[in-house]
């Protein structure tokens, strides 16, 4: 089993995340810490265990530190957890630095259940193409290691049809509003048409990313589409 520690200031985000995890067999997520502190705190005494933090889910937006002071914090540990950067910072540089301190990987907001899935699960591959119980691997272990992180462009990701960027338009949408959207609302918003938007939404809904209600108001009853 896979400890993960989700490390997200806001609430009904790491909530999310902690039900993500709970659908991904292999995983299991022991502590979600609100800021660096008691990110620090949980990691630090996990540590000290027989059942060390794994990996830790990092949001790069904490209110007490930078996501990135935390992540080389972590590194320092032993045994130091693994990291993957979750933000909706998309600036080259925090990138760069996320990496540098030692992202293994980097979600940005908002993304689909798939879209986790996959850098899960890849992340569980990595760990597994890396000998247990050893000082040192071989080049051709780290090589096959290294490779099962790198996220290649597939239906499992990104179906056929859908792009990457509507598709984080429309759930953006979505989630800033607190009562949810209608396709036609979505629509409007993003600058594409109804029926491209309803697509993009039912989608989310499938992968369950966003709730369906209906909204029965003056006429036509509409299908609207709630942030999970």
């Amino acid at each position: 089993m896979i400890t993960v520690l989700v490390v997200e200031d806001d609430q009904l985000i790491a909530q999310a995340h902690e039900t993500y995890l709970g659908r991904l067999d292999g995983f299991a997520c022991v502590a979600v810490a609100n800021t660096a502190r008691d990110a620090m705190k949980v990691a630090s005494e996990a540590s000290a265990t027989d059942t060390p933090i794994d990996l830790v889910l990092l949001d790069l937006g904490l209110p007490d530190a930078s996501g990135i002071q935390l992540a080389s914090a972590l590194a320092g540990l032993r045994p130091a957890p693994d990291v993957i950067a979750i933000t909706s910072e998309r600036d080259l540089e925090m990138v760069r630095a996320a990496v540098a301190h030692g992202a293994l990987a980097y979600l940005l907001k908002p993304f689909t259940f798939a879209a986790f899935r996959d850098r899960l699960e890849r992340y569980r591959r990595y760990r597994s193409a890396l000998p247990a119980g050893v000082d040192a691997a071989s080049q051709e272990e780290v090589d096959r290691a290294l490779a099962e992180l790198r996220v290649a462009t597939d239906r499992s990701v990104n179906p056929k049809g859908a792009a990457p960027q509507t598709n984080d338009d429309i759930a953006r949408v979505v989630r800033d509003r607190a009562d949810g959207a209608t396709a036609d609302e979505v629509a409007k918003e993003v600058g594409v048409s109804r029926v491209t938007a309803w697509r993009y939404l039912e989608r989310l809904a499938d992968e369950g990313v966003v709730l369906r209600h209906t909204d029965y108001g003056k006429g036509r009853p509409k299908t609207r589409y709630q942030w999970r």
